[in-house]
């Protein structure tokens, strides 16, 4: 296992409301330079389902969704070290500062993308951030459990709700 670095930065901007941490970028998502970038991760797809958007095919469509629904996005690692694209393999972790864009955006609710991803939150940022996330079913391919409707179905049960309060 090699230490491998974040290197793409985070979706947002100052009227970003919500923000939806993944863990670390996967093998493709490093190549491509941006989020998501598998094309079996459902996240893409879920997210345009929960803002009655067609689903994004380049970074710029993507990243537009994201800030025209008020939604930012970024990882809770920085660097660590990681076997290809396994969470499970995940070492050595430096987080990302996630308070640096609390401090600079509208952030009012935090969610975490699988349970890695909301454990490493709770280790390593919920004391700086203050806020606590709420963990919502992986979109990874790895998650056979949930289809993509079962997905589409709990993160707009929770974000669009809770949005709308």
């Amino acid at each position: 296992m090699k230490r491998e670095e974040h290197t793409f930065e985070p979706v947002y901007d100052k009227n970003s409301e919500i923000l939806i941490l993944g863990s670390f970028p996967s093998v493709k998502s490093r190549e491509l330079n941006f989020y998501y970038g598998h094309k079996q991760n459902r996240f893409w797809k879920v997210i345009a389902s929960i803002t009655d958007y067609p689903v994004p095919e380049s970074i710029e469509e993507k990243r537009r969704m994201l800030l025209e629904n008020n939604i930012a996005i970024w990882d809770v690692i920085k660097s660590c070290t990681i076997k290809g694209s396994s969470d499970s393999s995940i070492k050595d972790v430096i987080p990302n500062e996630i308070e640096k864009i609390i401090n600079d955006s509208n952030i009012k609710k935090v969610y975490t993308n699988g349970d890695k991803a909301h454990r490493l939150y709770v280790k390593y940022c919920l004391e700086n951030t203050g806020i606590e996330d709420e963990k919502l079913p992986s979109t990874s391919p790895a998650n056979a459990v949930f289809s993509l409707d079962r997905l589409i179905e709990i993160w707009k049960e929770k974000i669009v709700s809770e949005r709308d309060v």
